[in-house]
């Protein structure tokens, strides 16, 4: 294997990206595009939840129970309706996701110290999004609870709650979930540039007929891949400084680690896309398929990273196949060093993992590759 030869490759990668518009264009603001989308809609923070109020009862405990869902930025109350057939109207057309529904007995319970019920009405349609609509309700309804404990133990005498809570969360104090998700964005991005970016430039080659040429030539196949992998692979570092400043001083994601950390992680992560897209690459003749089974490999490596779905909640079986899924291990390496600021001492085994995956996909695209021009 000589430098030189592999040296001319690279020189002609180049020139082939800068020359193509398409090609400058799909290197450089699809990343950012991406993130800017995917960084404002997903997001777990629900404000703003359409909601309807059903008072039976029409006294003022109610009233002030009302005004306390009107006071909170998570609740919009846009209808108060008088029949409970309205209610079941407003949430099967969809015009409101959570109703309130106070009985008429609500406050004479109250005052005779009986439990008075409150009937939550949530729309399951989005499980995770009533999930979230509950515990914003009923946090709301166990603090007005409390207050009312508090009084009546009050009238017996000076009393304080037998238990207090001090709740803390770490490295995400406000609970932003754009700052968890961002960092898994960029791993998302960083996949689907060099992974694709890999397997349409070999492919591509095919499909022009020049693939023929470069195997005449005195070039090696190992020089080959070398010489149209590592453009691709520089290349993506470059987007992954770029969506990483987006993400520091356009969503404002904190960055506590070090960035030779996060660049030896993803040079890992990179070595194992870089191998799916050269396999893909040797399994497709047009770029059009390349496209389509660039596409079937991407989706599952996403839904198994636990980005979306965390992976102690899928069955067994599911969870074994996340062992081999480079994507599941860079975020966790991305997140960390983001968010908590760790370094080699406590992500040395994702690291391990990154580069035993990359070794065996790269690994084996070489062995088809060389296969298939022999």
């Amino acid at each position: 294997m000589r430098l030189r030869r592999i040296y001319h490759i690279l020189v002609k990668e180049f020139i082939q990206a800068v020359r193509d518009p398409r090609l400058r264009f799909f290197l450089f603001m699809p990343p950012i595009i991406q993130l800017l989308m995917y960084g404002y809609a997903i997001n777990f923070d629900i404000q703003h939840i359409r909601a309807a109020v059903f008072d039976e009862a029409r006294t003022p405990q109610t009233r002030a129970l009302i005004n306390r869902f009107a006071s909170n930025s998570y609740f919009d109350l846009d209808y108060y309706v008088g029949r409970e057939d309205r209610v079941r109207d407003l949430i099967d057309r969809g015009k409101v996701t959570f109703a309130l529904h106070f009985p008429w007995d609500f406050a004479k319970n109250l005052k005779m110290g009986k439990p008075a019920a409150v009937q939550l009405l949530i729309d399951g349609t989005d499980s995770n999004a009533a999930l979230i609509v509950g515990r914003y309700a009923n946090s709301i309804l166990n603090d007005y609870s409390i207050e009312l404990l508090k009084k009546r133990l009050g009238r017996q005498g000076n009393m304080s709650t037998p238990v207090v809570v001090e709740d803390q969360t770490w490295f995400n104090a406000n609970r932003i979930s754009r700052y968890s998700f961002v960092p898994g964005v960029i791993a998302m991005v960083v996949m689907l540039v060099s992974m694709m970016l890999t397997a349409l430039s070999v492919v591509r080659e095919k499909e022009i007929g020049t693939m023929e040429q470069l195997l005449v030539t005195p070039l090696r196949p190992v020089e080959i891949i070398l010489g149209k992998t590592i453009p691709f692979v520089l290349i993506s570092l470059g987007d992954v400084v770029l969506v990483t400043l987006v993400a520091l001083f356009w969503f404002g994601v904190p960055f506590r680690g070090s960035p030779p950390v996060l660049l030896l992680g993803t040079l890992l992560f990179l070595i194992s896309t870089v191998g799916v897209g050269l396999l893909i690459s040797t399994l497709c003749s047009t770029q059009q398929q390349a496209m389509m089974v660039s596409t079937f490999f991407l989706m599952p490596f996403i839904m198994l990273s636990g980005l979306v779905f965390p992976i102690p909640n899928m069955p067994v079986a599911v969870q074994y196949l996340t062992y081999i899924n480079p994507l599941s291990y860079f975020i966790i390496v991305i997140q960390d060093v983001f968010l908590k600021g760790v370094g080699l001492a406590i992500l040395w085994p994702q690291l391990v993992a990154l580069a035993l995956l990359g070794a065996a996909l790269l690994g084996l695209s070489v062995l088809r590759f060389r296969r298939r021009v022999a």
